[in-house]
């Protein structure tokens, strides 16, 4: 069974055949459940003219906002844009494109993606900007917009454990968007907390079943949050 190894021992390896212009879709939801080590191979490697597709471009020094530094993002596709400074400023200098999507959106176009759905309606969005452009039909009297699904070159994810096949498992609200974006990737990498050998996991608790995933390294996570807030105690 050694040619369903798809372990990685590098970055390097893990981002392999990542070039200027491709679709990344990155899971994760602010800082939570994000692929921090592949997100900094992208960096490494000054990928540019970049589309990342995630709920939000994390913060400024941290998450994907690291990747707006050297200006590797072209284009956004995401439904929140806080926490980042450097965001705004590209975004009102007219420097990055930005596509907002409603959240459930964004995770459908994802699971779509995966699943070889072209597009799909929603009445999310109806009578909005966003709805500028697309396609509206009618069903049983209201009005759906055409969303189109989405498939990127890269699906980059963020792990509890992974398997040395693939199979993974993600952590309580660290599963996010990890599970849709991880079916809609060309090519799927898997940065896990732990690996275990294959029938570790059980098959009842598996999110993301090997046959989506490409590759998987061991990461290491600061698990950083964005803003800390506490009580004082009395």
């Amino acid at each position: 069974m050694a040619g369903f190894n798809k372990v990685v021992s590098s970055y390097r390896e893990a981002m392999a055949g990542l070039e200027d212009g491709m679709t990344v879709i990155a899971g994760g939801f602010g800082l939570c459940g994000i692929p921090e080590g592949l997100i900094s191979e992208i960096k490494r490697q000054q990928t540019k003219a970049l589309t990342v597709v995630s709920n939000n471009c994390g913060v400024d020094g941290f998450g994907l906002g690291i990747l707006l530094e050297d200006k590797q993002i072209k284009k956004m596709v995401s439904s929140y844009v806080g926490e980042n400074a450097l965001f705004e400023q590209q975004l009102l200098a007219g420097e990055l494109e930005v596509q907002l999507t409603p959240q459930g959106t964004l995770a459908e176009k994802m699971r779509a993606g995966g699943a070889g759905i072209p597009a799909f309606y929603t009445a999310t969005g109806v009578g909005t900007l966003v709805a500028e452009g697309k396609e509206i039909k009618q069903f049983n009297g209201r009005d759906y917009l055409l969303e189109p699904s989405i498939v990127g070159d890269f699906a980059i994810i963020k792990a509890w454990k992974a398997d040395r096949y693939g199979n993974s498992v993600y952590r309580h609200t660290a599963m996010n968007f990890n599970p849709m974006a991880a079916t809609a990737g060309k090519i799927t990498v898997v940065e896990a907390e732990e690996i275990v050998e294959p029938g570790e996991l059980a098959p009842s608790e598996i999110h993301t079943p090997g046959i989506y995933v490409n590759r998987v390294i061991k990461g290491e996570f600061e698990k950083r949050i964005e803003r800390v807030v506490t009580q004082e105690q009395n």
